[in-house]
């Protein structure tokens, strides 16, 4: 019979989802991962498979907890509530000083080594899925009369997703909570010539 666990499989899988989003995934080490976790490098890979199925478990985390702000923001009733949502969620989330600065899904594949494609394939799909998320909703906002006609749903999404890209950088980089929401605030005017006055 074979031994039970002996740790929490959905503590464990937060740590490492702390060490990833710190470090990204070529900068995440086995022992750096192992030691998060509390746990042996076997254990590792009984539970969870090898490095790289951890990193894209964590990641699903990241979408369903951190990240869920997106999610939450496309439910919102209008276009404009959207955006806001979007955009002071991703500063919010971001710049929290319970996290690791930044975004994972944009940090944590976008320096990947050459046997990394997974981890590259994986960010960008979740990436692109957050942007057709986004023009849907985009595309029903215009069909309801809340965009100008000159709005184009696919532009505006992809515009958004520059936007949270670009705060995660500066995140990254140390801008502060009050710099990004000013910055925020800017393309929030800047979408607002799209959406109808009615």
């Amino acid at each position: 019979m074979g031994r039970n666990r002996e740790f929490d499989i959905d503590e464990a899988l937060d740590a490492a989802l702390q060490v990833f989003w710190r470090k990204g995934y070529d900068g995440a080490s086995l022992p750096e991962l192992t030691a998060a976790m509390g746990i042996n490098r076997p254990s590792l890979y009984a539970a969870f498979g090898n490095k790289e199925a951890l990193f894209c478990k964590a990641l699903a985390r990241y979408r369903e907890g951190p990240a869920a702000y997106v999610r939450e923001a496309v439910a919102t009733p209008t276009a404009r509530e959207m955006f806001e949502r979007l955009l002071h969620g991703a500063v919010d989330l971001m710049t929290d000083p319970k996290n690791p600065r930044g975004c994972l899904i944009v940090q944590g594949g976008l320096t990947c080594a050459g046997d990394s494609d997974r981890i590259r394939v994986e960010t960008a799909q979740m990436r692109e899925t957050a942007m057709a998320a986004i023009q849907k909703r985009l595309s029903t906002a215009k069909a309801d009369g809340e965009l100008t006609a000159r709005a184009v749903p696919r532009d505006m999404a992809r515009y958004v997703m520059t936007m949270i890209n670009g705060l995660s950088i500066q995140a990254g980089a140390g801008a502060t909570r009050a710099q990004l929401r000013r910055v925020a605030d800017v393309a929030l005017v800047g979408l607002g010539a799209f959406l109808s006055s009615r």
